[in-house]
């Protein structure tokens, strides 16, 4: 197979940043992907639906020309959010659902939630209005080991969340380990997972060949082979709760570059591409069609797309860097090659 027809895919996770990098980025996405689910942790983060609407509407005015391109919203979500605005969310028609990050977890996310008994008014809510529950899932206490705060927060606050509001959906976001895979199998309907293209492509010493990568590291970060294998099971196989979301976040060199770098992987510039890696190394790239076009739309409760892509395996280099407002950043991959490159759209 040299070439790869695919209905027009959805990225249910992505980072655009804002202004003159929201410019710089966007065009990758939009000609890859007919939706993506942008996340709100901008500063200041996105917590009102009024704050969304303007955000929704500085991504479209910044939209190249090419094929249709949709930015689907999500609430960023605090200890003080009132059901109210869940209620505006839904009432806004452009609002999926509200984000979960546990204060501290990652990138802008000090106005997260310091405490899930803080936010079940909030949750109730959610699942009333027929939301979506996006989930940072890791614990951020120092003692806890950073491999294992996946599972601590299974364990401490993810289980009890799907267990006490029976009827809100959940999506736990960008799943790393074999712990999270087997919960989200075993979970009650409603529960589902986004996988990115590095937790499929690259374990843990990924962040350490050669020396340190930091263009390598993410949260939560990358995991043993094994938990790379499970996650490449689910995704590869025929289970609708795992279907595709990037989580592509750029940051500017020097931010990765720095004694203390951001943590996020930028990938939008191949971000079907990757996958399409994956399932060919896995000998399924029959099943990507359904894990990037079909499973996160049917989740979510919209209408599959009708347009389609075209891949080619052909080999190419990707640029060390690209433009990224008045900064640069690298790419994943950066000077190294891909297998498969967008051909139509």
């Amino acid at each position: 197979m040299n070439t790869l027809r695919l209905r027009r895919p959805d990225d249910w996770h992505l980072h655009l940043r804002d202004g003159a990098q929201l410019a710089a980025v966007l065009p990758f996405t939009a000609a890859r992907f007919a939706r993506a689910l942008v996340m709100p942790n901008l500063r200041p983060p996105m917590t009102t639906t009024a704050a969304l609407a303007d955000y929704r509407a500085r991504i479209v005015q910044a939209l190249p020309a090419g094929p249709r391109f949709e930015p689907v919203m999500t609430l960023y979500l605090t200890d003080r959010t009132p059901p109210e605005e869940i209620r505006r969310a839904r009432d806004s028609g452009f609002v999926a659902g509200a984000k979960l990050y546990p204060a501290g977890a990652t990138t802008h996310s000090d106005a997260g939630v310091t405490s899930i008994d803080n936010v079940w008014d909030t949750l109730e809510a959610l699942a009333e209005a027929g939301l979506v529950l996006q989930v940072h899932g890791e614990v951020t206490e120092p003692a806890v080991d950073v491999f294992d705060r996946e599972a601590a927060f299974i364990d401490r606050v993810l289980s009890r969340v799907v267990e006490r509001v029976p009827g809100l959906r959940v999506v736990f976001e960008h799943v790393t380990t074999t712990t999270a895979v087997e919960f989200v199998r075993d979970a009650r309907p409603g529960v589902a997972a986004t996988i990115t293209p590095q937790h499929l492509l690259m374990n843990r010493n990924a962040i350490f060949e050669g020396g340190i990568r930091p263009h390598h590291f993410c949260l939560p970060v990358l995991k043993r082979e094994r938990d790379r294998e499970a996650l490449l099971a689910a995704a590869t196989g025929d289970d609708p709760r795992f279907f595709l979301g990037t989580d592509s976040a750029p940051h500017a060199r020097h931010s990765k570059e720095a004694a203390c770098g951001c943590a996020g992987i930028f990938s939008a510039h191949a971000g079907i591409e990757l996958y399409a890696e994956a399932f060919e190394a896995a000998d399924r790239l029959h099943r990507l069609e359904a894990f990037a076009s079909e499973r996160g739309a049917d989740f979510y409760g919209l209408a599959r797309n009708a347009g389609h892509i075209t891949l080619e395996r052909t080999e190419w280099t990707v640029p060390q860097s690209y433009a990224f407002g008045s900064d640069e950043l690298v790419p994943l991959r950066a000077g190294g090659t891909v297998g498969w490159r967008l051909v139509t759209q």
